[in-house]
């Protein structure tokens, strides 16, 4: 998708802060708690939030309650309504399901869109590109080189929002500090979700730098990842790296059991994944997120804040979290986690956050 041409010159309406993160840094918006809203909304008002979920998955679902959840709290603090019972809609991973979800919320007027994850955010861009409804993303991993912003500082048209961007250098370095004698690294995505790009691409960097070799294989359903998990396994690797990838994330139940019988640790991109059995998943905290991007979705609508100026947002990524049944099933220590990450977190297989 193209990017927007800038139409004027913005000035950012929140501080771009380094994000630190456990052996790295990624850039982009502040990870600070948005202020408390101005007391700046019309009483009684209702404003209609349409949130457009791209898939059922444990982090993803997160991030719909989070912010649902906001938006209630915000709203009874200002004392208007943010209506999105009658206007949150899921898409199952289908483009073609999602633009008629995007047609029928403007067809309904609603007053924002608030697309979860990037393919969603892609197709409400495009939605919006002539009517300029705003738009607040959340969960893009990269919203500069997916075409939505002309940069994390100042979007530059009808949409921001918030990134899950993920540091890889630092989920890999962990991996090297829990199989330190690792040769032969399995790459496990989707190749056409934009939410997996980049970090492959940097996954084979490192790859490179520390003389691992690469077992890279795709699936753009869960049958083929299934297959997909199956070639890695065969191909005898030490360990398997998987980012924020929804198609996998919607497979990881249905192969988790694959790695573990196999002893092979599994790294990926998000706590969802070690929830659904991966041995470890590494980065933001989801209901945080959704949290920060009801905050901002108030803030246009309520404060009347302009998207175009209004800095994508990102929190710190320094959190791991470790399948403690997968790790006792494959043998594998992660005490050296606690000294290396911002924290470290333990859970147990199940099929959604509590």
């Amino acid at each position: 998708m193209k990017k927007r041409t800038l139409a004027a010159i913005l000035i950012a309406a929140m501080a771009s802060l380094a994000l630190a993160a456990c052996g790295g840094a990624s850039q982009g918006g502040s990870g600070a708690s948005a202020s408390a809203p101005e007391q700046s909304a019309e009483q009684g008002k209702t404003y209609k939030v349409g949130i457009i979920q791209y898939v059922d998955d444990a982090s993803l679902n997160q991030i719909q309650d989070a912010i649902q959840a906001e938006l209630d709290k915000k709203g009874a603090e200002l004392g208007v309504t943010f209506d999105y019972k009658d206007y949150t809609k899921n898409g199952q991973a289908d483009s073609t399901v999602l633009n008629q979800i995007a047609a029928d919320l403007i067809a309904d007027n609603v007053d924002i869109l608030v697309p979860i994850a990037t393919p969603t955010a892609m197709i409400m861009q495009a939605a919006t590109e002539e009517n300029k409804i705003p738009v607040v993303f959340s969960a893009v991993s990269d919203p500069v080189g997916a075409g939505l912003v002309e940069s994390m500082e100042a979007p530059g048209s009808n949409i921001t929002g918030t990134s899950d961007a993920l540091d890889t250098n630092a989920i890999l370095n962990l991996m090297l500090l829990a199989n330190p004698n690792a040769k032969k690294l399995g790459l496990l995505y989707d190749k056409s979700q934009d939410s997996s790009t980049k970090a492959i691409a940097e996954a084979k960097d490192f790859a490179a730098g520390h003389d691992l070799e690469v077992v890279e294989k795709t699936g753009t359903t869960s049958d083929e990842v299934a297959l997909a998990a199956d070639a890695i396994i065969a191909a005898g690797v030490d360990a398997c790296f998987t980012p924020q990838d929804n198609t996998v994330m919607k497979a990881q139940l249905g192969i988790y059991e694959k790695f573990v019988e196999a002893k092979i640790p599994q790294y990926t991109g998000a706590d969802s994944f070690a929830l659904n059995g991966a041995f470890m998943g590494y980065g933001v905290n989801y209901e945080e997120l959704g949290t920060m991007t009801a905050d901002m979705v108030v803030d246009i609508l309520a404060n009347g804040a302009d998207p175009a100026s209004t800095a994508v947002r990102t929190q710190d990524n320094g959190i791991a979290t470790v399948n403690t049944e997968t790790a006792s099933a494959i043998g594998l220590s992660y005490e050296m986690f606690k000294a290396n990450c911002s924290a470290l977190v333990e859970t147990v297989t199940k099929e959604n956050f509590d």
